[in-house]
């Protein structure tokens, strides 16, 4: 019995959601960050802190750009990046 296998070529590439800057209203964003991690307050906090940050890896598409709308909402520069 011989094995085959199959490259599988997905149409919807992973993203990465980065905070560039966290702005003027660090504990909004850092609210927001903890709602999408799960991450502790002070976790999220720290990771605010330390820009550029990366929030989440490898979401797709829909909700990067939904988590980029949140961190921007609280006054944060956030970018989705397309994983290569």
């Amino acid at each position: 019995m011989t094995a085959e296998y199959f490259l599988l070529v997905c149409d919807d590439a992973p993203y990465d959601v980065v905070v560039t800057d966290p702005g003027a209203r660090v504990m909004d964003v850092v609210r927001v960050v903890r709602r999408l991690t799960g991450l502790s307050l002070w976790h999220s906090k720290v990771l605010v802190t330390q820009v550029p940050a990366l929030i989440l890896k490898g979401v797709p598409e829909e909700d990067a750009t939904a988590a980029v709308l949140a961190l921007r909402e609280a006054g944060a520069r956030a970018e989705a990046r397309e994983q290569p």
